[in-house]
């Protein structure tokens, strides 16, 4: 997957595919929910409220350590597996001869909501999957069951049936609360190496990430933490060891190795509570979905373009096989700075 910019070429990619899976996918569903809604517990942290107050430090004296977040945080943090049968092209030189279906592995993190045994994780984790499991350690894996998926999120919801005692819920946080310059800490299972932790800050808010499937991302967490293959569906963790967001993405430059420069991508927790809560109830989000990315018109962009309204709302990208797209509608196509914001 690639995306241009108007300075470079840089790529897009999942941080949690290996071995096969396929990134983003899929179109936002359409419609909205009536009845009952289930909304996600915030499990009460452990973390004291001095501790929690400081501010996280790579040092001793004066903060809350990454190792103290990271032995409250471990247990709660797993490894998502997933297995997908294939079914190869048949040789043109013996088409009378029948391939072998393929299992093509792959991999991703996941954490614990509550002590139901309900884990969250990125969709693209564990799209179209045949088989999904989830381990504690290398040795102990647990059959999962898909509770339910949204694409437009990028969010999934598992359930496994073990033991209340074999389950750490994380906390989770307020993304409201989240400020860029905030310390932050993500764990998860880059290529495999399981519960690596990481550190960096929040390097900007309100991302939006599109994917040259239609998908778009918006509202995301920026963040410099270290994000690789099997990094998505980990938790973002606050100073207070509080999950704030779900890592979903990276770019990358145009390295053939493809590995992190700094510039990963979390979903926000509040979108989190609020997904999770419609899957878990129901399987699936619907909600109205138009496609389209509007800038407010106001006075003074009136003036400026010479528009024939003063209120409204200027569409400025449409996305692929949305609605919008199908009624019609289409994105501007000149790039314009107005005040220091394109």
């Amino acid at each position: 997957m690639s995306a241009k910019t108007p300075f470079a070429v840089v790529g897009l990619v999942a941080a949690g595919v290996a071995g096969g899976l396929v990134a983003l996918a899929g179109a936002a569903a359409v419609g909205s929910f009536d009845g009952e809604t289930t909304t996600v517990r915030e499990v009460a942290t452990a973390v004291s409220p001095a501790l929690a107050s400081r501010a996280l430090t790579t040092s001793t004296g004066g903060g809350l350590r990454i190792r103290d977040i990271y032995d409250r945080s471990k247990s709660g943090v797993l490894q998502i597996n997933s297995t997908t049968i294939v079914q190869p092209q048949a040789d043109p030189f013996f088409p009378f001869v029948e391939p072998t279906p393929q299992r093509q592995e792959g991999l991703g993190s996941g954490f614990v909501i509550d002590k139901d045994g309900h884990i969250v994780t990125n969709n693209h984790v564990v799209q179209g999957a045949d088989e999904v499991s989830v381990s504690f350690t290398n040795r102990d894996r647990v059959r999962a069951t898909v509770v339910g998926v949204d694409p437009s999120t990028d969010l999934a919801v598992l359930k496994i049936n073990v033991g209340s005692r074999a389950l750490t819920p994380l906390p989770l946080g307020d993304s409201a609360a989240v400020a860029v310059g905030d310390p932050v800490v993500a764990i998860g299972n880059p290529f495999g190496l399981q519960r690596t932790v990481t550190a960096g800050i929040v390097s900007a808010l309100g991302r939006p990430l599109s994917e040259p499937g239609g998908v778009r991302l918006d509202g995301l967490i920026q963040t410099d933490a270290a994000l690789n293959a099997g990094n998505s569906g980990g938790p973002l963790l606050d100073a207070a060891g509080r999950v704030i967001g779900v890592n979903t993405a990276i770019l990358t430059g145009n390295s053939a190795e493809r590995g992190k420069v700094g510039i990963g991508f979390a979903v926000p927790v509040d979108t989190v509570k609020e997904v999770t809560g419609d899957l878990i109830d129901h399987g699936r989000v619907e909600r109205p979905y138009i496609g389209v990315t509007v800038l407010p018109i106001d006075a003074r962009l009136s003036q400026l373009f010479r528009l024939p309204v003063r209120r409204g709302l200027l569409v400025q990208e449409v996305a692929q096989r949305s609605p919008a797209r199908s009624a019609g509608l289409r994105g501007g196509t000149t790039r314009v700075v107005v005040a220091g914001e394109s």
